[in-house]
């Protein structure tokens, strides 16, 4: 899995990888009430996100991010 190259990218291998049904709209969707998000699809993501990109991510970062677009924004940091 190649990392993704842009918002919508990213957004598309959430919503495949991890199963949930989001809407580009929801990139500014606080994670805490975002349909189906858990701290395990946190996880998940951030490993699917390392592995596909051979890169390490700071996890107090991503632990901060409030939504995806700050999570998409903390993998295009680690670049």
């Amino acid at each position: 899995m190649p990392g993704p190259d842009s918002l919508a990218g990213f957004l598309r291998l959430v919503r495949t990888e991890l199963g949930l049904e989001l809407t580009d709209q929801d990139a500014e969707t606080e994670l805490a009430v975002l349909p189906g998000w858990d701290s395990m699809n946190l996880l998940r993501l951030v490993t699917l996100l390392e592995s596909g990109t051979g890169r390490r991510l700071p996890v107090p970062t991503v632990l901060a991010a409030r939504n995806l677009r700050e999570i998409y924004a903390v993998l295009e940091e680690a670049a």
